[in-house]
């Protein structure tokens, strides 16, 4: 039995991974703050295990004890195999620095960097001495590479994300049975980030533009496929431990 942990699981991408990680062999473990009972009804038809553990990742001091849950319902004895997808996040705030409330900057925080780095802590040091294949593929962006104008928060986590990425990476290169880690930039994906996006003033996003005519002109990638490409690469031999990769260079 493969156990396989998807952070907002229930909406856009993360739903997209979870309906393509359903399998009789799989038991999917989903963290969000409202569950998916379509989700649940497939996972049921097709004879998967699919548990929520409801949990806002914007109150970080919650997280340990909902891996502490998750922990407790995975059987050493059968298991082969923990993979962590480390999918939510926000975009809100957007707009220049100086238009950005504290509060709202401090939660993206919390959500696209903070929340992760705790779970990856959990996630090894519940883990990290099972004799078995153990995966962590963080969810990153392009953003992590392009500073956008009004994007300062989300360009910052997602940049955070992926360096934590290498560093917990290197830490583990010389673990016994280490854990692997990879961040990945999904593609541009048609979700309600991306109507978000488009929802914004052109002083808060100067790029605004750019984003309707992806959506209008059918440019978007559906959830779904951007789920089954993800989870090829987190089963494929191609993961790599500490790598920063596109899924677009991929496959």
């Amino acid at each position: 039995m493969k156990h396989i942990i998807v952070t907002g699981h229930s909406k856009g991408l993360g739903a997209g991974i979870t309906t393509a990680l359903i399998h009789e062999d799989h038991h999917i473990h989903g963290i969000s703050r409202t569950d998916n009972t379509d989700l649940q009804k497939l996972a049921k038809a097709k004879g998967c295990q699919m548990d929520f553990y409801s949990c806002d990742l914007s109150h970080t001091d919650t997280i340990e004890p909902v891996m502490q849950q998750i922990f407790n319902n995975i059987d050493k004895e059968n298991c082969d195999g923990i993979y962590l997808v480390n999918n939510a996040g926000v975009i809100k705030p957007i707009g220049p620095l100086e238009t950005l409330e504290p509060a709202d900057m401090e939660i993206h925080m919390r959500v696209n960097l903070l929340a992760p780095m705790f779970i990856i802590r959990e996630f090894v040091k519940q883990f990290s001495g099972w004799k078995t294949e153990k995966r962590i593929l963080n969810i990153s962006s392009g953003a992590a590479i392009n500073p956008y104008h009004g994007w300062s928060n989300y360009c910052t986590g997602k940049a955070g994300l992926d360096m934590f990425t290498r560093c917990i990476a290197t830490e583990q290169d010389d673990q016994e049975y280490p854990v692997k880690l990879m961040a990945v930039a999904p593609g541009i994906i048609d979700t309600e980030m991306q109507t978000t996006i488009r929802g914004t003033t052109d002083d808060q996003f100067i790029h605004r533009e750019k984003f309707v005519e992806l959506k209008e002109s059918g440019q978007l990638v559906p959830p779904n496929l951007a789920g089954k490409k993800l989870t090829k690469l987190l089963f494929s031999d191609n993961f790599s431990n500490g790598d920063i990769t596109d899924i677009r260079d991929q496959y």
